[in-house]
């Protein structure tokens, strides 16, 4: 039985956490020797009331991998194709944990040199623009804004994926029993108010043994789709070993998101009790990220083979729609995830709530806070169901979240703050360090870039054809 994990929102302040108090007072952007900072060891210096060994974390890191995401994979692989895929979503597998590995290792430089225990990732982005090449400083007072504004959306955007995904799972059943078929909309309307009250709920406490609930009903369901998947399959080389070159950035951004898991990373690092072991070789992050990949590759591989072309954006919806199993497992899946919608929307309401609305609110009644919270709760909802009731393509939703919010979380502010932290020491652009971090931020910014156009550009024909 694993211990219930405080996972504190990515982006919400922790005292001490002053990014510019702290460079202040212990690192000056002009020196260029390395000073005194190997004495200090951050990892020592934290206080963690219930820190998780590494089999707890290493199971918090497959459950905050395995989501929705998987059950898209199979439509992935049709985008991209069938050897492709295979091979393509291992390198990106690599790719992310290797980005990973950077963000928490720059993370613990930077500790070291301003001697703090623990950074969140938006002062970890102000830190490293105040401490990196001069070109980068004045953009330092905006990097918090910018990670926060990627943070919020990409939460955000994973809540509006799992509105889509129970209205369309639920709309799949209930067409089963409606002489008549209701739209997705009116789905989509059924749910608000269960998915409004789970968000109010404020202490998590309250949702640790929904939680168990849903990843009990996670594995069931994982079980019942490999059972569907292994039977009847079609001959192997039915299916292209490659796709077409233009869905390719669809698949890299539906792979990214389903892959990459930045926040819930940095989390679990800071739990650990022997944070050293989370970046060994055969470390937690390591072990995690292989078996994570080897899921998603098996899953992706199964689907598009069982359904081919014929692939749906979330597999569940490929079930035989007669079959008891088939609704029990759609129903059962729906209901979980509609539970880790309150744990997702959690964070945003955390981010914005500490970082932008409490601070104004410094002299009001403790009724007028509460009240205030509420309504920002409220709020975030609603923009989730209006924006999941405008756009409900849940493959192209999924894949524009990933490469719009990951290419730039997972990819390219890692390395922009693996090489300011490591400036001017190992950083300059006569090192190898230097090229490499360029070569990842290249990467993000085309991901971004090619992935979003691509997703967007798809979104807008399917609305303009009304084929959703």
């Amino acid at each position: 039985m694993t211990q219930e994990l405080k996972l504190e929102p990515i982006g919400q302040k922790q005292e001490p956490t002053e990014a510019s108090e702290l460079l202040e007072k212990q690192w000056d952007p002009n020196r260029t020797e390395k000073g005194t900072i190997d004495d200090y060891d951050p990892h020592l210096h934290r206080e963690i009331e219930s820190p998780t060994t590494n089999a707890e974390t290493l199971i918090h890191l497959l459950k905050g991998c395995l989501g929705t995401g998987i059950l898209a994979m199979p439509e992935a692989f049709k985008l991209s194709g069938m050897i492709n895929g295979i091979i393509s979503t291992f390198l990106i597998g690599a790719l992310c944990t290797y980005c990973l590995h950077v963000l928490v290792k720059a993370q613990y430089i930077m500790c070291k040199k301003l001697k703090v225990a623990l950074l969140t990732y938006p002062d970890s982005m102000k830190i490293a623009c105040e401490m990196g090449p001069p070109f980068l400083r004045g953009f330092a007072p905006y990097a918090p804004g910018l990670t926060n504004f990627f943070l919020i959306f990409y939460q955000m955007g994973i809540c509006c994926v799992y509105v889509v995904f129970v209205g369309k799972n639920l709309k799949h059943v209930g067409d089963e029993y409606t002489s008549k078929p209701y739209s997705l909309i009116v789905y989509i309307l059924i749910i608000f108010i269960p998915f409004l009250l789970i968000i109010c709920i404020k202490n998590l406490k309250l949702l640790a043994p929904f939680s168990i609930l849903a990843n009990i009903i996670t594995l069931i369901t994982f079980g019942v789709v490999c059972y569907y998947v292994v039977q009847d399959l079609d001959n192997f080389n039915d299916r292209p070993a490659v796709g077409k070159i233009v869905d390719y950035p669809l698949y890299f951004g539906t792979t990214l998101f389903s892959l990459q898991a930045v926040g819930v990373v940095i989390a679990l690092e800071n739990n650990m009790a022997t944070p050293k072991n989370f970046r060994q070789p055969l470390g937690v992050l390591n072990i995690g990220m292989v078996l994570v990949t080897i899921i998603y590759v098996g899953m992706g591989m199964m689907g598009y083979w069982k359904y081919g072309e014929h692939i749906k954006s979330s597999i569940t919806m490929n079930f035989n729609i007669k079959n008891i199993l088939a609704q029990v497992v759609i129903i059962s899946y729906s209901i979980a995830i509609y539970i880790s919608y309150g744990l997702q929307g959690y964070v945003p309401v955390q981010i914005m709530w500490s970082n932008y609305i409490a601070k104004r609110l410094e002299d009001a009644s403790s009724t007028k806070k509460t009240l205030f919270e509420y309504l920002l709760r409220i709020s975030c909802v609603i923009i989730t169901f209006v924006l999941a009731m405008t756009v409900p393509l849940l493959g192209l939703f999924i894949s524009l979240v990933g490469s719009f919010c990951l290419s730039a979380l997972g990819i390219a502010f890692p390395a922009i703050i693996e090489m300011c932290a490591n400036w001017p020491e190992n950083s300059n652009p006569r090192t190898m360090l230097f090229w490499k971090d360029m070569l990842l931020i290249v990467i993000g910014i085309i991901g971004l870039s090619a992935g979003s156009y691509s997703a967007i550009y798809a979104i807008a024909g399917k609305l303009a054809s009304g084929d959703y």
